[in-house]
């Protein structure tokens, strides 16, 4: 007797899939291709790099979903990747868990930027989030990630994060984060502390020359930043603040003392999201 097939996993499954090569002394995107709620538009390149914004096309990730965004920078490449609008984690018709999984690699001599908008835990969701960064040991990295706890007036879902980066085949930098209901002392001194807006800034760069570690902020009820030197060479900025406003100034401080803007291409114009 032939068992009846399994019903369909609820939720959408979509994968974004970008390739960007060194064609004739610029940088080309022979591979662009989005479905779901991934619309990829191809901006105005700024110099010899490539330049792609995610659009969302519906309301997701929703309960179920199982998202995906594969980048890849070929030898000499340069690719910056931007989201148009905040993504924000809901529940939907289903109590089961979302995915949304990044993956982005750069060979030698490429330059990957990552610079999404913030992503926005909503109460009653619960998402898994993972980024998987791959480097070669002459590529460069910009990656810089804003998480906002709930909407205004709300608690946050169930958001557990991942980020694990792999330079050369050995490990830089894997963190494993859990926010909101069930995740133990997540908003104590240790982790949010009572904070709604967290971010990070990571930097890789073969030339790079970090800076001794260093503290931002005197206060910590209004938020603060820190610049730890990695090996790599790399280093890691991390802040919490009560808003988005705030994380992004404490970020961008500690940025201009790590690095001058002006060499590590970032796009500072993006709009903040209400808190």
């Amino acid at each position: 007797m032939t068992s009846a097939p399994a019903p369909p996993r609820p939720g959408l499954h979509a994968t974004a899939r970008i390739r960007a090569n060194r064609t004739d002394g610029t940088t080309v995107l022979p591979v662009l291709a989005g479905d779901g709620p991934f619309d990829l538009r191809r901006t105005r390149a700024h110099g010899d790099q490539a330049r792609v914004c995610i659009v969302g096309t519906m309301s997701a990730p929703l309960g179920g979903d199982r998202l995906r965004i594969e980048a890849i920078a070929e030898p000499g490449a340069h690719l910056r990747l931007t989201t148009a609008a905040a993504t924000i984690a809901l529940r939907g018709p289903t109590t089961a868990h979302s995915t949304y999984d990044v993956h982005l690699t750069a060979a030698e001599h490429a330059s990957l930027h990552w610079l999404p908008q913030p992503l926005i835990s909503a109460a009653r969701s619960n998402l898994r989030q993972s980024c998987t960064i791959d480097l070669a040991p002459t590529a460069r990295l910009h990656f810089r990630e804003e998480t906002v706890l709930g909407r205004a007036g709300e608690p946050p879902g169930r958001l557990t994060t991942r980020l694990t980066v792999h330079r050369d085949g050995r490990p830089l930098l894997d963190q494993h984060t859990r926010y909101g209901p069930g995740a133990p002392g997540w908003d104590g001194p240790a982790i949010a502390a009572g904070h709604r807006a967290l971010g990070q800034i990571l930097i890789v760069r073969p030339e790079l020359d970090p800076p001794h570690a260093r503290l931002f902020g005197d206060d910590p009820a209004t938020g603060q930043a820190v610049l730890t030197p990695l090996t790599g060479p790399a280093l890691l900025i991390t802040a919490l603040a009560p808003d988005t406003l705030r994380l992004r100034h404490l970020l961008d401080l500690a940025q201009q003392v790590a690095e001058p803007l002006e060499l590590l291409g970032t796009d500072r114009t993006t709009a903040p999201v209400a808190s």
